[in-house]
């Protein structure tokens, strides 16, 4: 009997970590991808020991291991876009940069990187390293990434967000949207850049609370946006959107942070 593939869902590709609480890392992607009318498939990077108030460890996946399930699942599944998180190891970032090569040569796959640097609870997770190969390995293949205030600044080694956004396009991005809920103004602002080099500003109703996944569930649904067909302003514009708004519904899981509520307009009452 022939068995055909009758959805007509776009696919994209997360390659995150694992947050046992649910709240970030690949759960948060799955939620947030399937709430755009996409499918997710996925392939973990790294094994994480945290919860909503602590992170005491990060355990990456053997290089040998995450290649042959990249492999195996690609030549299977077509992706219309990839979504990188959390990744853990150099060598795992020199896997995923051969792989998004040898698919933008030929499909010009969109990607959206969220570049995790420190934990939801403060700890740093990502060394000089580690971040330097990134920057090398992952920022030429990056259609839009998304980083924090602190992570933008971190990574171009600027001093000011108006400085870090072009610096970041230099480095390889196509575009970038800097996050600035850390930042101590009453409002949050959030910087975009394209290469058009024009900030666009953003600005959102500071909530209150501390929350844990909600630079992933930004990163995934611009993901699922353009895997959809959307351009590159719209899907940022929609996902910020959104984000705010799982953020506004948010739900005390554990005893610390708060979960986005991805499923916000499906709550019943």
């Amino acid at each position: 009997m022939l068995f055909v593939n009758a959805s007509s869902k776009p696919v994209v590709l997360a390659l995150s970590g694992h947050d046992p609480s649910g709240a970030a890392g690949i759960q948060a992607d799955m939620e947030t991808i399937a709430r755009t009318g996409c499918h997710c498939v996925s392939v973990i990077t790294s094994l994480t020991t945290q919860n909503t108030a602590q992170f005491k460890a990060v355990e990456p996946q053997s290089p040998v291991r995450f290649r042959e399930r990249l492999e195996l699942l690609t030549a299977d599944i077509n992706v219309d876009a990839c979504k990188i998180g959390l990744i853990g190891s150099i060598e795992l970032v020199e896997i995923i940069a051969d792989y998004l090569a040898a698919c933008q040569a030929s499909t010009g796959l969109p990607v959206v990187f969220d570049p995790i640097l420190n934990a939801g609870a403060g700890a740093e997770i990502v060394g000089p390293k580690l971040r330097q190969g990134m920057v090398e390995n992952l920022f030429p293949h990056t259609t839009v990434i998304t980083p924090n205030l602190k992570e933008a600044l971190a990574l171009t080694k600027c001093d000011k967000p108006t400085k870090a956004l072009p610096a970041l396009l230099d480095l390889g991005c196509h575009a970038a949207l800097v996050t600035g809920a850390d930042d101590a103004r009453a409002k949050v602002v959030n910087k975009y850049m394209n290469n058009e080099r024009k900030i666009t500003n953003y600005r959102w109703e500071k909530l209150p609370g501390a929350y844990h996944g909600s630079g992933c569930t930004l990163s995934a649904h611009i993901a699922g946006r353009l895997a959809q067909g959307d351009d590159i302003r719209a899907a940022v514009e929609k996902a910020q959107e959104y984000t705010w708004q799982t953020l506004k519904n948010a739900a005390k899981v554990g005893k610390s942070q708060l979960h986005p509520e991805r499923f916000f307009d499906m709550k019943k009452g």
